[in-house]
C-alpha cells in the first residue's frame, strides 16, 4: 500500500515479515543529501590540510588552537545524536515535557566542567582521561579498565544506535541496503576523523550544529503553525488520544495530568523530581565532566577563557531541545492520532519504522515537505503509567519498583561509602605525586614526581650513529601525508625550551577582562537555568 505525503512517497508492505519503506523520488531532495555529505567531507579535508597532525597534541587536541565557538558547537553536537531526535520526541509524545529536564540539567553541569574539572586536567598536562587516572593513582590496570569500559559503552550504547538510525534514514530515503548504508557512514566518518584528527571532528561538528538548529527551527515553526500557537497546543495535547487503545484502562493511554510539568510526584511520577534533580545530576556529572569525548574538546582550547566560553555556549544550546524536539514530538501526537497505538501500557506513536535520522542533518527534504510527519514515525519508549496496564507483574518491588534515577542515587551513596572506607584504611599518596592533580594542590609550583613514567619515550637519540634511511616510495609518501604521518625532523629543544613549552601547555591563567566576561555569563546561564526550571516546573 502506498501513500503520498507532499511529494514524500511511502510504500507500505503489509506482509508479516516485511518492513515499511519510503524512498525519496525528488531529485532535488536527493541532491540536498548528497551535497550535505560532500560538504562534510570538504570541511574534514580542509581541517586535515590546515592543522598539524604529526604530533600527539596536534592530532588529539587540534594543536590546542581552538576558540570558544567551535568548542561549544562541538560539545553540543557530540552530545546530541539521533537517539535525541528519535527518543526525546517519542517520549515527549507519550509523557510530556519532563524528558526535557534531561537536557536542561546540563546547563548547570557544563559550568562545573569549565570551572572545576578542566583547570585540573590542563594543569595535569594530560591528553586523555585514562592518562589522568594513571598519573593520579598509578598503575596500568585502572587506565586499561577505563579505556575498555569507555569503548564498550560507546560502541554498544551510543555509536551503534546513532549509526543504525542514520542507516535507517539512508535506507528509507535512497533505498540503499541498510548494512551498506552503515558501512558508508562509517567510511565517511573514519575518513575525516582519522585523516584530520580532532580539528576535523570539531569543524564538522560545528557545521552539523548549524544545520541541526536551522532545520529544527523550521520544523518547530511548521509544528506550532499547524496547532495555532502554544496555548492551543497545550489544550489540544491534553485531548490527544491514540486511535487504537485495546481493552485497557484510560490512564494507560490518556495524556498525563502533569504533562506540562518537569517536576513530578516523587512516588507516582514517571520521572520523579528527586531523581531528576539528584540522580540525573550524578549521571550528568560523569558524562559531562569525565567523558573523554567531552573533555577532549575542552582541552583543545587556546586557553581557559575559551574553555569556559565554549561551555557557556553549549549550555545555551542545550536550552533548545525542549523547543526543537520535545514540543514538536508532542504536537505529532495531536496531528497524527492514527499513527499512535497503546500497547502493553506504553504509547507507541508509530506503526512504521523511523524514516529519518535528524542527527545526520536536520534540514532534510522530508522536513521541508511536511516536517511533522517525521515525528509521527518516532516510537515512544516511555511508559505512560508506572503500573501494569495489562498483566500484573510478579517482579519483586525491590527490583522493579525502584526507579532507575533512584537506583543511581543508591548506587552513588554505596560507592562513596566504599571508596571513603578503602581510602581511610590505606596509606595516602604523598603530596609530591599529586601536585596539580587535585583541587587542593592545583596551584603548587613544585615539580611533580609521577607515580608511573610516561609511555611516550623519545628514542631519536638512542643510536648515536647517524644511519641513512631509505627514501620512501611515492605511494608511501602520499599515504603518510594523507594520514598526517609525514616524517619531519623537528628542531631539537633545549631543556629550558622544553620546560617553557610544558609550562605554556599547562597554563590556566586568564586575561582579567575575559575572565570577568565568562564569569558573568556563567552567572547569567545559571539564572536562566533556574528560571526555566521554575517556569516549566
Amino acid at each position: 500500500m502506498s501513500r503520498d505525503y507532499f511529494g514524500f512517497s511511502f510504500i507500505r508492505s503489509t506482509g508479516r515479515n516485511s518492513t515499511a519503506t519510503g524512498v525519496l523520488n525528488n531529485p532535488a531532495d536527493i541532491s540536498v543529501i548528497v551535497v550535505y555529505f560532500l560538504v562534510v567531507l570538504a570541511v574534514g579535508v580542509w581541517a586535515m590540510i590546515r592543522t598539524n597532525r604529526s604530533t600527539v597534541g596536534g592530532f588529539f587536541l587540534a594543536g590546542r588552537s581552538m576558540v570558544w565557538w567551535p568548542i561549544g558547537a562541538s560539545l553540543f553536537a557530540s552530545n546530541i545524536g539521533s537517539g535525541h531526535f528519535v527518543g526525546i520526541a517519542g517520549t515527549a509524545a507519550a509523557g510530556g515535557i519532563a524528558i526535557g529536564g534531561f537536557e536542561w540539567n546540563a546547563l548547570i553541569v557544563v559550568v562545573i566542567l569549565g570551572w572545576l574539572f578542566v583547570p585540573i586536567y590542563i594543569k595535569a598536562g594530560v591528553v586523555t582521561m585514562p592518562e589522568y587516572l594513571k598519573k593520579r593513582f598509578g598503575g596500568q590496570r585502572i587506565r586499561i579498565y577505563l579505556s575498555v569500559l569507555s569503548l564498550f559503552l560507546y560502541v554498544f550504547t551510543k555509536i551503534s544506535a546513532d549509526m543504525f538510525s542514520g542507516a535507517i534514514f539512508i535506507n528509507q530515503a535512497l533505498g540503499l541496503n541498510i548494512y551498506l548504508a552503515v558501512v558508508c557512514l562509517l567510511m565517511i566518518t573514519a575518513l575525516y576523523t582519522v585523516t584530520g584528527g580532532l580539528a576535523a571532528v570539531i569543524y564538522t561538528d560545528t557545521l552539523q550544529t548549524i544545520i541541526m538548529i536551522v532545520g529544527s527551527f523550521i520544523l518547530m515553526g511548521f509544528a506550532f503553525s499547524e496547532v495555532g500557537g502554544y496555548e492551543r497546543f497545550q489544550e489540544l495535547y491534553m485531548k490527544a488520544v491514540p486511535s487504537i487503545t485495546a481493552n485497557i484502562s484510560e490512564s494507560c493511554y490518556e495524556p498525563r495530568a502533569d504533562s506540562f510539568h518537569i517536576f513530578r510526584n516523587a512516588i507516582t511520577g514517571d520521572l520523579p523530581w528527586p531523581g531528576l534533580v539528584f540522580g540525573l545530576t550524578i549521571q550528568a556529572a560523569w558524562y559531562w565532566c569525565t567523558d573523554q569525548v567531552i573533555v577532549q574538546r575542552c582541552l583543545s582550547a587556546k586557553n581557559l577563557s575559551h574553555v569556559k566560553g565554549g561551555c557557556i555556549l553549549c549550555g545555551y544550546l542545550k536550552l533548545l531541545p525542549m523547543f526543537l524536539m520535545v514540543f514538536p514530538g508532542m504536537i505529532s501526537r495531536i496531528l497524527y492520532p492514527g499513527e499512535c497505538v497503546s500497547l502493553h501500557g506504553s504509547l507507541w506513536c508509530s506503526q512504521r519504522r523511523v524514516v529519518s535520522s535528524l542527527t545526520t542533518s536536520s534540514l532534510l527534504p522530508a522536513t521541508l515537505h511536511h516536517p511533522l510527519q517525521l515525528y509521527s514515525c518516532l516510537p515512544s519508549f516511555a511508559n505512560v503509567s508506572m503500573s501494569s496496564c495489562v498483566n500484573p507483574s510478579d517482579c519483586p518491588t525491590i527490583i522493579c519498583g525502584v526507579h532507575y534515577l533512584y537506583f543511581s542515587i543508591i548506587l552513588f551513596v554505596i560507592s562513596c561509602i566504599i571508596i571513603l572506607g578503602i581510602s581511610l584504611m590505606t596509606k595516602p599518596i604523598p603530596d609530591k605525586h599529586l601536585y596539580r592533580l587535585c583541587w587542593t594542590l592545583r596551584n603548587c609550583t613544585e615539580e611533580r614526581v609521577d607515580l608511573e613514567q610516561d609511555d611516550w619515550v623519545d628514542n631519536s637519540k638512542s643510536n648515536p650513529m647517524d644511519i641513512k634511511e631509505e627514501e620512501p616510495s611515492l605511494c608511501k609518501k602520499a599515504v603518510m601525508c594523507f594520514c598526517g604521518l609525514e616524517q619531519k625532523k623537528a628542531p631539537e629543544l633545549s631543556p629550558e625550551e622544553q620546560a617553557e613549552l610544558q609550562k605554556k601547555l599547562t597554563d590556566t591563567s586568564e586575561v582579567p577582562l575575559w575572565r570577568n566576561v565568562v564569569n558573568a555569563n556563567a552567572i547569567i546561564l545559571l539564572c536562566v537555568a533556574v528560571f526555566f526550571h521554575g517556569f516549566f516546573g
